[in-house]
């Protein structure tokens, strides 16, 4: 029923930027929490930022604190990743995640839960 589309990925070097974009359909954007989360090969997949539903409650990975910012625009069905400072650890498949909330919380580090998109590659030279 819910469809994501991830888009905007690309080869940058390092230092640059890119955002990401995810478009979703067929279901209430406006109502779930969005995640992006990022899979580099060899490595197990990871959570990278969140967002609220109404986008007042934003949650980052350490690794990008300060670097990334998620943003969503709910009029769009579309929730962004602005990524700067750009490293070459940033390369990874990232992955748009829609999700509902247990007991007011998203549980991001619960993988099982939601809808996923197909990702977008986002490589990083050094």
């Amino acid at each position: 029923q819910v469809q994501l589309v991830e888009s905007g990925g690309g080869l940058v070097q390092a230092g640059g930027s890119l955002r990401l974009s995810c478009a979703a359909s067929g279901s209430t954007f406006s109502i779930n929490n969005m995640g992006w989360y990022r899979q580099a090969p060899g490595k197990q997949r990871e959570f990278v930022a969140g967002i609220s539903s109404g986008g007042g409650r934003t949650y980052y990975a350490d690794s990008v604190k300060g670097r990334f910012t998620i943003s969503r625009d709910n009029a769009k069905n579309t929730v962004y990743l602005q990524m700067n400072s750009l490293k070459p650890e940033d390369t990874a498949v990232y992955l748009c995640n829609s999700r509902g909330s247990r007991g007011g919380q998203p549980y991001w580090n619960l993988h099982e839960d939601g809808y996923w998109g197909q990702g977008t590659q986002v490589t990083v030279s050094s």
